[in-house]
Formats: C-alpha cells, sequence, structure tokens
C-alpha cells in the first residue's frame, strides 16, 4: 500500500490536458495524499499578452523564453517550499530541462502523463528521457520508440473518469430544453467532424465547443456561436442528450472515421455518466469495454443507421448506460490510475518512504507540518512565517513554536 505522499502536480498553461490535470489531483488527494497544484493557467493571460506587443518573431521567442524561465523558478520555489516526494506533470506542462535535472538531482520522483497523439505532438523526443517515467495512452510503436529514444519506464496508463464529478445528473426543465437534444455533441471542430456531421444537419442535433468558424451547413446547430464550455456545464450538456456522438478527431478528411489507437477522455467520462454515447471503434477500445456496455460504429454510414436505431430503442440505450457506468466504477477512475502510476514507479525505482520515514520528527510536530502543507526539512523560520499567516486559536505546539521565535528575537538578536 502507498503511503501518504507529497505530490506536485503541474498543469499546463491550457489545453485539453489541463481538466484531466486537475481531475487527477483531485484523486490523488481522495485518496489521502497531500497534494499541491502548481496553476500554469494563472499564468496564461500573461503569457499570450507578449503577443499583443507586436513584434518580430526574433524578438518575441527570447520573451517567451525568458518567461517560461520565470515560471520554471516559481515552479522550483514551489517545490523548495512544498518538498514533494512525486512530481507529476501533465502533457505540456511548462517543465523545462533544467528544472527536471535539478529535481532529478534532488531525488525527487517525477512522470509525465502524456496525454497525447505521438504523432502529432513531437515534443516527447526531447523530454521524455528528463523524466523517470512517461506514462502514454498508445502502446507499440510509441512504446518502442520512447525506449529507442533513452525512456524504457513507458507505461500504458489509458485515461479514465472522475465519478463524483462525471455523474448522472436530474436536470431541471429549464435545463432540459437549453441542453436537451436527440443528438448533441460536444468538442472541436475538426475536419472530419464537419464533413460526419453535415448530413445530420435539420435534425435535432446540438454542437457544443469551439473551433467551428466558417461552418454553414452545420451553423444551425451550433449552440452559443462556438462558446468554450466549462467542465461543470459539459456533463449537463452530456446527460441532457438522448444520444452522444463521440468521433475521435482527425485532420485528415479521406476517412472520417479514423480507427486509430488510443481511447480520448470523453469515452470514459460519458460511461461514468450512465449517458448513451456512439463512439467510433478504436484498437485499444475492446480491451477497455465490451461489446455490450458501449454501442460502436465503423463508418459513416453505420453511425447514421444506429442513430435512427437507439433514437427507437430507448431501452436498450438504458442497458448500454448500464453497463458502461459498472465498467468504468470497477476500473476506469483516476484513482485507479493514480495508484496504478504511483505502484509502477515504485515497482522501478524503489518503494515509497512515507514523511515519517524521511525525517526523524515527533508526531505532533510532523501533524503540524502536515497541516501547514510544509514538508518535513521546512526550516524554523519557514514554518513561523506560514503560523504567522494562519487565523483561528494555537494548539501547544504553535504556541511553543512562536514563544520561541519570540524569545530567540528578544535574546539573541534574530
Amino acid at each position: 500500500m502507498t503511503p501518504s505522499l507529497r505530490i506536485l502536480v503541474v498543469l499546463p498553461l491550457y489545453g485539453g490536458s489541463l481538466p484531466i490535470g486537475r481531475y487527477c489531483a483531485k484523486a490523488l488527494s481522495g485518496m489521502g495524499h497531500a497534494v499541491r497544484i502548481f496553476d500554469a493557467p494563472a499564468f496564461h493571460s500573461a503569457f499570450t499578452g507578449l503577443k499583443n506587443l507586436e513584434l518580430p518573431p526574433s524578438a518575441l521567442g527570447p520573451l517567451e523564453n525568458s518567461f517560461l524561465q520565470v515560471l520554471n523558478q516559481a515552479i522550483w520555489a514551489q517545490v523548495e517550499h512544498f518538498e514533494p516526494a512525486f512530481v507529476l506533470a501533465l502533457a505540456q506542462a511548462p517543465l523545462n530541462r533544467l528544472t527536471l535535472q535539478k529535481l532529478r538531482k534532488a531525488g525527487v520522483r517525477t512522470a509525465m502523463w502524456f496525454v497525447e497523439d505521438w504523432q502529432i505532438f513531437d515534443y516527447w523526443q526531447t523530454y521524455a528521457p528528463l523524466y523517470d517515467v512517461f506514462a502514454v495512452i498508445q502502446k507499440d510503436p510509441f512504446q518502442e520508440k520512447l525506449a529507442a529514444a533513452g525512456q524504457p519506464h513507458a507505461p500504458y496508463l489509458p485515461l479514465a473518469a472522475l465519478p463524483e464529478f462525471h455523474r448522472p445528473l436530474a436536470l431541471s426543465a429549464e435545463e432540459e430544453r437549453e441542453y436537451g437534444a436527440d443528438i448533441g455533441f460536444l468538442g472541436a471542430g475538426y475536419p472530419n467532424r464537419r464533413l460526419a456531421f453535415r448530413p445530420l444537419a435539420g435534425r435535432n442535433f446540438k454542437i457544443w465547443g469551439s473551433d467551428w468558424e466558417g461552418e454553414s451547413v452545420l451553423a444551425p446547430c451550433i449552440q452559443r456561436q462556438g462558446q468554450r464550455i466549462g467542465e461543470e456545464e459539459s456533463v449537463k450538456i452530456y446527460n441532457a442528450s438522448r444520444i452522444n456522438l463521440n468521433l475521435h478527431s482527425s485532420l485528415k478528411t479521406e476517412t472520417l472515421v479514423s480507427h486509430g489507437d488510443f481511447v480520448n477522455p470523453r469515452t470514459f467520462e460519458l460511461a461514468s455518466m450512465g449517458a448513451f454515447q456512439l463512439v467510433d471503434r478504436r484498437r485499444l477500445l475492446p480491451e477497455l469495454f465490451a461489446e455490450d456496455e458501449l454501442a460502436c460504429f465503423d463508418s459513416e454510414a453505420e453511425l447514421y443507421e444506429k442513430i435512427d436505431y437507439f433514437l427507437s430503442h430507448p431501452d436498450e440505450r438504458a442497458r448500454f448506460c448500464r453497463r458502461a457506468r459498472e465498467r468504468v466504477l470497477a476500473e476506469h477512475t483516476y484513482a485507479q490510475r493514480m495508484q496504478r502510476l504511483l505502484d509502477y514507479v515504485a515497482e522501478q525505482f524503489g518503494p515509497w518512504k512515507a514523511e515519517a520515514e524521511q525525517a526523524a520528527i515527533a508526531p505532533p510536530l510532523l501533524e503540524l507540518l502536515q497541516r501547514l502543507e510544509l514538508g518535513p526539512g521546512a526550516s524554523f523560520e519557514n514554518v513561523v512565517h506560514t503560523l504567522r499567516r494562519q487565523s483561528g486559536a494555537l494548539s501547544d505546539v504553535e504556541t511553543a513554536i512562536l514563544f520561541l521565535d519570540e524569545w530567540r528575537r528578544q535574546y539573541r538578536g534574530a
């Protein structure tokens, strides 16, 4: 069993892995770990604001690199303050080579969960060997390529759901009117989706999400002029749609159903909500869900045929929903993924040490450090500074520490 650990989760500035990082942090916290998040998105507007300077690339590039260096200094400051045993980075997290090298030198174990398609995002070639573990959502040939690039620790870790968030909802009549539809889709307007969905124009079909600019045929279906939809509202949309389309994205248009390998997060999230979905077949899908748990299609023609079939068979939709939800709760939660990742790190690099083993600290003081979210190596000054920022009644240990600080200041001139 993994002991309670101090874990720093480094989020990306933006992108699809951002909510996944938050789900990981919530799962780890629910598992009993002390979790701190480096909230990179808080700096995103400042980073993108650099483009407003209207500088040429030769001048803008160095500025952006300097900005990312400042972010890494902030990450390292948080590491020094929090003293994590483990740093988990999500895809496109702003960790640079120097910071990763410092983490390795300091004995802090690191992992990236690369929830991207390796054939589209190729930065893994540079950064994968710098992490202790590089978890991926695809198998060979990607894992073989990672080993050849110097990263032998690349476990397959498919995506998941957070059941307490991705859950069935009872919607109000007003919400049903706003979000409800026979057919629903939430996601970006990739080329294959635009072409595959056009024959559905004119039906009771609602499209939510961004990047649908210039789409004339489907324009009446696009909600809110293509505004981005937050995670909480997405749960309502999925629950309100009688059939959720789950067509994996592709930049190619010669084959609209790509028959790719990895399974997107939407598949697990919809299943966890007990919401019905039609998902295109993926090579890694059969080992995650059974045939009677998810309704799949292999072509556009089969997609249109199954839409009509399942709209007229609500009882069968309900059976698929029930079985898929049972599968997710049993095998595909973020808590289960995080436990698998922690177990893998321990298998490869040795057992995790509990904080009490890392430093010989009296239990009352260790408990105080944990509550203040400080590591066992925190300096006396750091403890005092953090204590003075707290409010409420002081415990005996807190009173003793502050008294000692006052004595030190008065009699030692500190």
